[in-house]
């Protein structure tokens, strides 16, 4: 099977999961798969991309919340509030 299928999703790092969905792709692109370890890879396969995408969207945020002095220099950051 692939890389970290069995550990928990919540408790991996963006690394890992990342790795571990880059295993699934290789599996299911093998063709060596059955069927029906098939969908519950691509099932695990969505979950890994959902859980990357939110790290990276998180990521993203932070970065475009970062205070910029009146040199425009970054000079600190501010909290991100996902709620708006």
């Amino acid at each position: 099977m692939a890389e970290g299928q069995d550990k928990p999703i919540a408790d991996m790092s963006f690394e890992e999961a990342l790795r571990a969905l880059e295993g699934v792709v290789r599996s299911l692109e093998s063709g060596d798969v059955p069927l029906d370890d098939s969908i519950s890879l691509y099932e695990r396969g969505e979950e890994l991309r959902k859980a990357c995408q939110a790290r990276l969207d998180a990521a993203q945020a932070k970065i475009e919340k970062i205070v910029s002095g009146a040199d425009g220099r970054p000079q600190g950051t501010e909290p991100f509030d996902a709620q708006g």
